[in-house]
C-alpha cells in the first residue's frame, strides 16, 4: 500500500484566510458609552483623546498561530489522505443459474454404477452435479427440489460451497413421492422474479412423468418464456415406449423447445458427465471483471488534530488573558 492525496488542489486554499483578512472590512461592534456633563473637562484633564464607540478586535500572537494550524489541519482533511493498495480485479456475477431437481421416490432406484458400485440415481446425479456447480464461478446458483410439491432449497447465491453442502443434505422423498414438473417450473419463475440479473437459466432434471397436478408443464414453460427464462431439460433414464414408461421425453423436449433451450438424456454416469460438459459449452462461464483499489481513508486524523489544536490554543489564550487581568 502507498500513501496518496486524493485532492491535491486543496493546497491552493491555504492563503484564503489572509486574502479574506486583507480584502474584507473589519467587523465593527457598537459599545455602550456613558455621557456625563463634565466629559470634555475630564478628557482635557486626563490628556486623552475621545474615541468613537467602536473598535477592531485584535487577537494575540498565540491565537493567530492556533487558527492557522487549525486551518492547515482542516485543509489536510479536505484533501482526503488515504492508503491505497495495489489495483485488483473482482469477478462480477453475470448470470443466474437455477437447478430444479426431481427427488421423488423414483430417484431412489439403484440402477446406476459409479466406481464399480451400484448407487441410486439421486446419489449419482448429486455427485456429478456438485462438480458442475463448483465450476460455475461467475454464476449465482439456486436450488429448487421438487416431488409432489416444489421447495426452495437454496436461494440464488454466489456461495457455491453452501450450494454443494445443501446438495449433500438433500435426500430422496423430502418433497413427496410424485413428480410435479409444472409446479417446479412455476416455482422457479417466482425465484427468478426476485432477481435483477437479466440472464436466467434453468436446468430441469427429472426421471419421471408429470403427475398432472395444478399446473401443466407446457403452460409453465410458456410463462417462463415470457420472462426470458431458458430451460434446459435433463432426462434421467430411458423411455420404454408404449405400454408405460419411466420418462416423458416428449414433454421435456417440448419444454426445452418452448424456451429456446435443449433436451438432454442420460442413462449412466458417463452420459451424465457428457451432458454437463455440453451444457458448459452451450452456456460457458463468463467473467466480467471490475477493477478496484482497496482504499483506507485517513481524513479523520487531521480532523482530530484540528480539534486538539483549537482546544490547546484556546486554553493558552484564556490563561494569558487571565494573567493580564490579574496583573
Amino acid at each position: 500500500m502507498h500513501f496518496e492525496i486524493a485532492y491535491k488542489w486543496v493546497v491552493f486554499l491555504l492563503p484564503l484566510p489572509l486574502l479574506i483578512y486583507w480584502l474584507m472590512p473589519a467587523m465593527r461592534r457598537r459599545r455602550a458609552a456613558m455621557l456625563v456633563p463634565f466629559f470634555k473637562r475630564a478628557a482635557t484633564v486626563s490628556h486623552q483623546r475621545p474615541k468613537k464607540s467602536a473598535w477592531v478586535t485584535r487577537r494575540n500572537f498565540f491565537a493567530w498561530i492556533g487558527l492557522f494550524l487549525c486551518w492547515i489541519c482542516l485543509l489536510a482533511a479536505a484533501s482526503s489522505p488515504r492508503y491505497v493498495g495495489k489495483p485488483a480485479k473482482k469477478t462480477k456475477t453475470v448470470r443466474s443459474f437455477l437447478i430444479a431437481a426431481d427427488i421423488s421416490f423414483s430417484m431412489a432406484e439403484t440402477d446406476w454404477v459409479m466406481d464399480g458400485k451400484r448407487v441410486s440415481r439421486w446419489d449419482a446425479v448429486k455427485s456429478i452435479m456438485k462438480n458442475f456447480v463448483k465450476e460455475r464461478k461467475s454464476d449465482q446458483i439456486g436450488l429448487v427440489m421438487f416431488g409432489s410439491n416444489a421447495y426452495l432449497q437454496a436461494p440464488l447465491t454466489t456461495d457455491l460451497s453452501t450450494i454443494s453442502w445443501l446438495l449433500d443434505q438433500t435426500e430422496v422423498g423430502m418433497a413427496g413421492q410424485m413428480t410435479s414438473i409444472g409446479q417446479a417450473i412455476a416455482f422457479g419463475i417466482k425465484v427468478f422474479k426476485e432477481d435483477t440479473i437479466k440472464q436466467k437459466i434453468m436446468l430441469l432434471l427429472t426421471d419421471g412423468i408429470d403427475a398432472g397436478q395444478d399446473i401443466l408443464p407446457l403452460d409453465a414453460a410458456q410463462a417462463a418464456r415470457k420472462d426470458s427464462i431458458i430451460i434446459y431439460t435433463l432426462g434421467i433414464g430411458q423411455a420404454k415406449g408404449s405400454g408405460g414408461y419411466d420418462l416423458d421425453e416428449k414433454t421435456l423436449k417440448d419444454i426445452a423447445s418452448a424456451t429456446n433451450g435443449k433436451y438432454f438424456n442420460a442413462m449412466n454416469e458417463g452420459e451424465l458427465k457428457k451432458v454437463y460438459a455440453e451444457l458448459d459449452k452451450m452456456q460457458p462461464v463468463e467473467y466480467e471483471e471490475e477493477s478496484y483499489k482497496p482504499v483506507t481513508l485517513l481524513y479523520y486524523y487531521p480532523l482530530i488534530a484540528a480539534a486538539l489544536v483549537g482546544l490547546v490554543f484556546h486554553l493558552i489564550s484564556g490563561t494569558i488573558s487571565l494573567f493580564r487581568r490579574s496583573s
